[in-house]
């Protein structure tokens, strides 16, 4: 009988090597460290793959919802277990298709997502009580999740129900994206209230996936994005502290988002020092107790900042690698990107390659055999070591610039620019290097053989996308009930005006009415104001 490759855990594999030699779950002394105990550097579960192997999650959204949707069954067809949705840019912003600074983005790089229709579309045919989601938005989360579970619900599927991952993560959007809306301490108020709710109202929700993808794409070192990630969670741990939630009844379903880049080693120290240093800080300083609070878990993504338009072909190799650094430091869900990323959005066809990179190293490479196999090397004990050591050294300077206080330290730093000048000092300096050659990338500033060959078959999005997506729009509010919606934003502003207020009714409320994004978005910004980037020089 031919064995099954997509059963979890192997259930058709014996723990061996192809010469058949019996492989342990672990290895090291008796005495030291193991994966599944504090403080977790090795891995936060004791068998780690053995027992599951990490969700593959990719990340797709284009044109229309009915257009992603397809692409969404295409996906979970080729032995995708998870969905990670990509919204274009003026849903990002908060802006409506038919918004005049909306005009030739529609649809681009992402799926447009306006009014709750647009959600129906997007998810029709998918059990959203099985398979999770994770839905990369951060300044109009909160709204955008609104329309997320009242689809569900209206689907049949109740909010406690609903599994899966809301990125969420503001602080990054300032320091390293700029994809903000809002000013920073409204905006961290709408963060709060998503984390209440589904405390409160959805168990299985993450409601923030702390980022530091975004962080390293802008040009930050490894050791930056691993401080930077960190301390924006200790942020929203002190934020959720503050609206009086006890620290064990939240900090299980904080998530991580983090980069993987080409310096392989360097990579995986990253991630073992991330788990040490979540556990010690949450323990020691936020009085956690529950050890699903002290094991972090996080979703990593290949550097899309690493994949080249010359020989783009080239890129396979590239997130081959990034990809089983990824898994060897222990990730728990993974994204490859595609080979022809920097040209455009994925082909079906290089999205697919994508996903059976990440099946050839769980299935065929046999390194999900065992936890943290270069646990006890020299090397990468010493990097886990000194990655840890930097860290700790950029949370000295965000705590003193709070004054003891990690969340008002973050706020800080975005308001006084310092984020932004050490990540741009980073982008900087690795330009440098380029440009001097000591740092090769092949295609760019050495092995130029080939690169003037013609790129592959792209995707294009043309303009009948915005059209259409507009004409859905108008679609929308012609038939809607107007005087419903009308009420529904009064609400909004009027809650908006009350800190003490939790948003996420509201906004349920708003866009079961149908109400845009935009509008929504619209209704905030006139309580809170839209917050714009002092230049730095």
């Amino acid at each position: 009988m031919t064995p099954d490759p997509e059963k979890t855990p192997f259930e058709t594999s014996p723990f061996e090597t192809m010469s058949g030699v019996p492989v342990d779950s672990v290895y090291g002394p008796a005495e030291g460290e193991r994966p599944g105990a504090y403080p977790y550097t090795r891995g936060p579960y004791t068998d780690m793959y053995r027992s599951k192997l990490w969700t593959m999650r990719m990340f797709a959204g284009f044109g229309t919802a009915i257009d992603t949707n397809r692409r969404f069954h295409e996906l979970l067809a080729a032995g995708s277990d998870g969905l990670s949705t990509a919204f274009d840019l003026p849903t990002l912003m908060g802006r409506d298709s038919d918004d005049e600074l909306a005009l030739g983005e529609v649809g681009k790089c992402g799926v447009a997502v306006d009014t709750l229709a647009d959600m129906h579309d997007l998810y029709r045919g998918i059990d959203l009580g099985e398979v999770t989601t994770s839905m990369t938005i951060n300044g109009p989360a909160a709204v955008i999740f609104a329309m997320f579970v009242a689809n569900a619900e209206a689907n049949g599927v109740p909010r406690m129900r609903l599994g899966g991952t809301l990125q969420n993560d503001i602080l990054k959007e300032y320091q390293a994206q700029k994809e903000f809306i809002f000013p920073p301490r409204p905006s961290l108020r709408l963060v709060r209230d998503t984390i209440a709710f589904c405390t409160d109202e959805m168990p299985r929700w993450h409601p923030v996936s702390i980022s530091g993808y975004h962080i390293r794409e802008a040009g930050s070192t490894a050791a930056q994005e691993l401080a930077f990630t960190i301390a924006n969670g200790f942020a929203y741990v002190e934020l959720a502290l503050q609206a009086g939630l006890p620290v064990d009844t939240f900090a299980p379903r904080l998530s991580f988002f983090f980069n993987a880049h080409l310096d392989f080693f360097e990579e995986i120290a990253k991630y073992r020092a991330a788990r040490r240093i979540w556990a010690r800080w949450m323990r020691d300083r936020y009085g956690a107790h529950l050890e699903k609070s002290l094991q972090m878990r996080f979703h990593t993504q290949t550097a899309g900042v690493s994949l080249t338009a010359q020989q783009p072909e080239v890129n396979i190799v590239r997130t081959a690698i990034e990809a089983l650094a990824g898994v060897l430091g222990g990730t728990q869900s993974l994204h490859t990107n595609s080979m022809d990323e920097t040209l455009a959005l994925p082909s079906e066809k290089s999205a697919r390659i994508a996903l059976r990179t990440q099946q050839v190293i769980a299935h065929e490479t046999r390194v999900a055999n065992v936890a943290d196999p270069l646990g006890g090397s020299w090397y990468v004990e010493a990097l886990t070591d000194e990655m840890e050591r930097r860290a700790e050294d950029l949370f000295a300077q965000i705590e003193d610039r709070g004054d003891g206080s990690m969340l008002e330290g973050a706020i800080r730093g975005v308001e006084e620019g310092w984020y932004q000048s050490e990540i741009a000092d980073s982008a900087y300096e690795l330009e440098r290097k380029l440009n001097s050659g000591r740092h090769v990338v092949v295609g760019v500033n050495g092995f130029l053989e080939g690169s003037e060959e013609p790129p592959p078959p792209i995707l294009r999005i043309g303009p009948e996308v915005e059209e259409e997506q507009r004409r859905r729009l108008d679609k929308v509010k012609r038939e809607r009930d107007s005087a419903r919606v009308e009420a529904a934003l009064v609400r909004v502003r009027a809650e908006a005006a009350d800190p003490e207020v939790n948003l996420m009714p509201a906004f349920i409320d708003a866009v079961g009415a149908y109400a845009t994004l935009g509008e929504v978005v619209d209704a905030l910004a006139d309580v809170f104001g839209r917050w714009v980037e002092a230049a730095r020089i």
